[in-house]
């Protein structure tokens, strides 16, 4: 999906939850749909697919903060809320990876970088991250950053 084509989703789906008078619906797509444009006006031109994806990402990031924050200062509706707008924006990403699937990527990047000839250990973490998210990113789907993080450290330390 372009991103001509993501917009023009959410553009379809904020006009339908306004008809439903369906006012978080609508309060969160134009909540993303803002967000885009703005990453839009910051680089002056038209995001790549990724870079839709990517400021998605980053909201559904923040949300998560934001619960932590609201859990830990007894606020359950507000951590409700943002769960909601977690379940709303993930409907736009593509799927998210299982752990075993990400585990085959991270052993994919490892032995690449390991047929270079180097020993890897703890110090290669920076180089397997990105040819881990690299991989993550060329199958389509999506991993959680924390968890590539573990795997990957948990391999090296093998």
């Amino acid at each position: 999906m372009t991103e001509a084509g993501l917009a023009a989703r959410i553009d379809q789906d904020i006009i339908a939850a306004m008809k439903a008078r369906d006012p978080e619906r609508t309060g969160t797509l134009r909540m993303v749909k803002t967000a885009i444009k703005n990453k839009a006006i910051e680089k002056r031109q038209p995001l790549t697919e990724p870079e839709v994806q990517q400021v998605l990402t980053t909201l559904i990031k923040q949300r998560r903060e934001s619960i932590e924050q609201f859990t830990k200062g007894n606020r359950p509706e507000l951590a409700a809320k943002e769960s909601a707008e977690i379940a709303l924006i993930e409907t736009y990403m593509p799927k998210a990876a299982g752990e075993d699937e990400v585990r085959a990527l991270v052993h994919q990047a490892i032995a690449e970088i390991a047929a270079s000839g180097a020993a890897l250990g703890p110090k290669d973490m920076g180089a397997v991250m990105k040819a881990a998210q690299a991989r993550i990113q060329a199958a389509g789907i999506r991993a959680d950053g924390r968890m590539v993080s573990e795997i990957a450290k948990a391999e090296l330390a093998k």
